[in-house]
């Protein structure tokens, strides 16, 4: 059984919207050779009717020039955006089409020196901002400089290469900074809970009467006797006789006006 050869089947060629036509034109060339039909661009050749009493071949080669020029034909208009196809749809040829796209967007020698001269003006204005964001950067990305004095040439490394290296340094001290937050809030919070427990323990054996010096008294019963004032129940802090503590009533010191002698007294004359 004969093998029947498969046609190339290739991605959709680039689209050419009227911008680096330069690279368009390269990759489209590539595109229309592995398809077969760089041919039918290059050249403007005609194809001649048959003659009387054609041969199978004849019929065949005949049919198949027919149809590259076509195809080559199709295929430039589906590259092109619908703003360039307008411009060139009434051309009969692929090589016409080829031939108006190099004229139109190609341009003249004056015209690429310009460019040349644009771009060249690009890469020294970006080499400037390099220089400059170089000084201004704090001290804590001296070591990303440090790895790209010592891996490129800062003379040619791009503004985008240098703002991802330091953007990438950032993040990574972000990260960081993150983690130990993380590592210091669940620090204090494991630290709480193990407060709390001996908090708890130190409750419940106040309250159990083993190891509670007054169990007649509940759970205040833990506190000793308070300095101040010599009984239990409650904390120095919160004792009504403390000596800095002014008495509201007759602003006396020692004692709270709860307690305040004359206060009591005022409530035995009423």
């Amino acid at each position: 059984m004969d093998s029947i050869e498969t046609p190339f089947t290739a991605l959709a060629p680039p689209v050419f919207n009227g911008e680096g036509y330069h690279v368009w034109a390269a990759r489209m060339e590539a595109h229309l050779e592995a398809n077969d039909l760089w041919e039918a661009v290059e050249e403007d050749y005609e194809v001649p009717p048959l003659l009387a009493n054609p041969t199978m071949a004849q019929i065949k080669n005949q049919k198949e020039k027919k149809s590259r020029k076509s195809k080559a034909r199709a295929t430039l208009f589906a590259a092109v955006s619908p703003e360039i196809f307008v411009r060139i749809m009434t051309m009969k040829s692929a090589f016409d089409v080829w031939k108006f796209l190099k004229k139109e967007y190609e341009g003249d020698k004056r015209i690429k020196g310009m460019q040349i001269l644009n771009l060249i003006r690009e890469f020294e204005l970006q080499k400037i901002i390099v220089q400059k964001i170089l000084v201004i950067v704090p001290e804590r990305f001296e070591e990303t400089i440090s790895a790209l004095e010592n891996t490129k040439d800062l003379s040619r490394v791009s503004l985008a290469e240098l703002l991802n290296a330091l953007q990438a340094q950032e993040q990574r001290r972000l990260l960081r900074s993150e983690g130990s937050v993380e590592g210091a809030l669940a620090a204090r919070a494991q630290f709480n809970q193990g407060g709390k427990g001996k908090k708890n323990e130190k409750y419940k054996k106040g309250s159990s009467g083993s190891d509670s010096p007054n169990t007649s008294k509940g759970t205040k019963s833990y506190f000793p006797p308070c300095k101040h004032y010599g009984r239990k129940g409650h904390p120095p802090f919160k004792c009504w006789r403390k000596p800095d503590q002014q008495c509201e009533k007759c602003q006396k010191m020692g004692h709270h006006h709860r307690i305040c002698k004359s206060n009591i007294q005022q409530k035995n004359v009423t």
